[in-house]
């Protein structure tokens, strides 16, 4: 029955689809929005074969029928449909439905954006299309037009979250205002679910660093503080998880430069003392969110020099004291992302080995959760940087050391790999001790350190060529059969007779060979590998200091034969 009546009505329509004023046109769209509500895939099946959908684009573009309303819905209601959504757009609609998002009418905005955003879902091609055609500045001006239909608005919350996941909408969003407009609406909503709706929207425009400034000059995170204060000590499901959305946006805003420079106000800002407050509290997630907002505080010198000089440090150890055992492994991470960045600039090292962080930070040696390990490795070596007692006083800590070179194998973890390498690198090269050599070479690291010497990052390499000098020149007896083992020498000769090698790695790579002829086997290796050849090509290098070694090698390779 339904199947005979959607038939004559759409034979109706092909009639009276001509006549925009027509009565019959009217009823006969009733009729089809009665089918697609009775049965929508069928009905739509046989409104795509009966080639109404090109009828529709007509009457849209003629934007004088009285009916327009009732067309976009049932286009909307089409659209519904996964595989009607390309004939949508093969009919021609999205142009004209473009052009109806000008109108003033509510209904027509409501249905037409509907229809838009049926027909576009899931699709990054035709949502880059809407993009393209300058849908989004439309869409900002509608929401702030109509900010009290709470219908419209929704429909542009949803707009703004499905366009908003494309990269090129940033640029567009950007340039309209809305981040006053969403955090207009979001300081009216009382309900958890309006207010998550916005957060939908807000948490992926806020990844755009200009957007970001401008969410924060719009007053946002005054917003989050205050839902961070409301809900701190509820137990309900929902404050709980707003709480954590709210916490999570402000640490996402301070991601971008200029807006956390905007906050952090010089260390006096109200947004900065507030989030210090969190991290002694008693809930987690705020203890979470402190630390990473101070982690982020921590990008630049200035900021981390006052931030050590005002008593952050103590916070953050009095923070990880509360976490040592089975503790919360997304709190040790951030707290120590904090101690990390904390640790750089060069006035702030032995004030926070005076307050400890050195001894802190070891006893979570014991972790297994490699986020935390890296942290934890990357903390010591910004730490010891040119600290000369602390890098001898952690060289020689066996138990540090055995699990340096443990970490050294972990093969599934190549940031940890990384880090433990260029620690047990780091101890070597600033405290230049014996004794930290000694208790590497007992642990089994020296091995590591050659094989970090054809790492594939100069930086690393170079770490591993000098620390590996030093031991030439300090301990090349206590290493000997080790260096020997992990075929220093062959590596060494690998290195010069690579073309690519950097300047730095072929300048100590040469000094290592010279420090290496004092020990009797590995000075027969040099010989048998006949390094002069190698060398000699090297007097002619465009680098003066690499061109001046290979002299100097060559001369001491010569003589020594």
């Amino acid at each position: 029955m339904l199947g005979d009546n959607l038939s004559d009505t759409l034979e109706k329509l092909k009639i009276t689809g001509s006549d925009c004023a027509s009565d019959k046109l009217d009823g006969c769209l009733d009729c089809l929005l009665q089918a697609l509500g009775q049965n929508n895939i069928e009905s739509s099946e046989k409104i795509k074969q009966s080639g109404i959908l090109q009828v529709f684009a007509s009457l849209l573009n003629s934007q004088s029928s009285c009916c327009t309303a009732k067309i976009a819905h049932i286009i909307a209601e089409i659209a519904k449909n996964e595989q009607m959504r390309i004939p949508c757009v093969d009919a021609g609609l999205i142009p004209p439905l473009v052009q109806l998002l000008n109108c003033k009418d509510q209904e027509v905005l409501l249905q037409t954006g509907r229809a838009l955003g049926n027909i576009c879902y899931d699709s990054h091609s035709l949502q880059a299309q809407l993009i393209n055609i300058g849908v989004i500045p439309t869409l900002v001006k509608l929401l702030g037009v109509h900010s009290q239909n709470t219908a419209l608005t929704e429909m542009c919350l949803v707009a703004f979250g499905n366009l908003a996941e494309l990269e090129s909408s940033k640029e567009q969003f950007a340039s309209t205002n809305v981040a006053d407009e969403l955090v207009k609406l979001f300081k009216k909503q009382t309900e958890h679910e309006k207010r998550e709706m916005i957060f939908e929207v807000l948490a992926p425009l806020a990844e755009n660093d200009a957007i970001k400034l401008q969410l924060v000059e719009a007053g946002l995170v005054e917003c989050l503080l205050d839902i961070v204060h409301l809900t701190v000590n509820s137990e309900k499901d929902d404050d709980i998880a707003e709480l954590k959305t709210a916490s999570d946006l402000m640490v996402l805003l301070l991601l971008g430069d200029e807006s956390m420079q905007k906050l952090f106000e010089g260390g006096k800002g109200s947004v900065f003392q507030r989030v210090l407050s969190w991290l002694p509290s008693h809930n987690h997630q705020l203890q979470l969110a402190g630390a990473l907002a101070i982690a982020n505080f921590a990008r630049n010198d200035g900021n981390c020099i006052h931030m050590v000089d005002n008593g952050i440090v103590q916070k953050l150890i009095d923070l990880l004291d509360r976490h040592v055992e089975d503790g919360n492994v997304t709190v040790q991470h951030a707290a120590l992302s904090a101690l990390r960045n904390l640790a750089i600039p060069v006035v702030n090292k032995a004030k926070m080995l005076s307050a400890g962080v050195a001894e802190e930070v070891l006893k979570f040696l014991k972790s297994e959760m490699p986020p935390v390990q890296f942290k934890l490795l990357g903390t010591l070596r910004m730490l010891i940087d040119a600290q000369a007692e602390a890098a001898e006083q952690l060289g020689k800590n066996v138990k540090l050391v055995e699990r340096l070179v443990e970490w050294c194998e972990a093969k599934d973890h190549a940031g940890v790999m990384g880090e433990s390498n260029r620690l047990l690198s780091a101890l070597i090269r600033h405290s230049k001790s014996k004794d930290v050599i000694r208790t590497i070479v007992e642990s089994g690291g020296i091995k590591h350190l050659v094989t970090m010497a054809t790492s594939e990052h100069v930086i690393m390499q170079n770490e591993a060529l000098v620390a590996l000098g030093l031991i030439a020149a300090l301990g090349l007896q206590t290493a000997e059969c080790d260096l020997e083992s992990a075929k220093l020498v062959q590596v060494l000769h690998r290195l010069l007779s690579d073309e690519k090698s950097a300047p730095e790695i072929k300048y100590n790579s040469m000094v290592l060979i010279c420090s290496v002829m004092g020990s009797e086997p590995l000075f027969k290796e040099v010989q048998s590998l006949a390094f002069i050849g190698v060398v000699s090509k090297l007097r002619s290098h465009e680098n003066k200091t690499v061109a001046q070694q290979a002299s100097l090698t060559e001369q001491k390779l010569t003589v020594q034969s």
